[in-house]
């Protein structure tokens, strides 16, 4: 299979345990946000630059080392670049992960929606808190049950 190159640049790849519950989690950051949220702990994900190409055969090593051990892909952005996002989620789901996106948007595209298990949305606003605030303006939600999982990031 021949790969086409991305152009989707991320600052870092992570494994995570927190953002998506009950799942380890693969954490890719995108870069190029413009949204640019008052009060973002990311904020070096505004400019493009900041990060280096996602490399398909890169993604692709990483799904394939971390197959028995991580649960779940997460893009942390990205869907900026929705055709390449879509095509990265599809790979990970091929290969049995769960997906996820973080973005700060209020809704994502049908074809976007279709390729993930979780999705979080909502701009950071500093006044309402995060996931774990009863008063967040944003939603952590399972696709397929179509639920709301704030409850989870609840400290009580």
């Amino acid at each position: 299979m021949k790969l086409k190159q991305t152009s989707m640049y991320y600052y870092d790849f992570q494994v995570v345990l927190q953002e998506v519950p009950g799942e380890i989690s693969l954490c890719f950051s995108i870069c190029g946000c413009q949204l640019k949220c008052k009060g973002c702990h990311s904020s070096h994900l505004w400019k493009e630059s900041n990060g280096k190409i996602l490399l398909l055969n890169n993604y692709l090593e990483i799904l394939n080392k971390y197959r028995n051990y991580a649960t779940c892909v997460l893009f942390m952005g990205g869907e900026w670049h929705e055709d390449e996002l879509i095509e990265m989620l599809q790979m990970a789901r091929h290969k049995k992960y769960k997906t996820c996106l973080y973005t700060g948007e209020e809704s994502i595209s049908k074809n976007l929606m279709e390729q993930l298990s979780f999705l979080k949305t909502g701009k950071w606003n500093p006044e309402l808190g995060g996931l774990d605030s009863p008063t967040t303006n944003q939603k952590f939600i399972d696709i397929q049950l179509k639920k709301n999982l704030n409850y989870l990031f609840s400290k009580n």
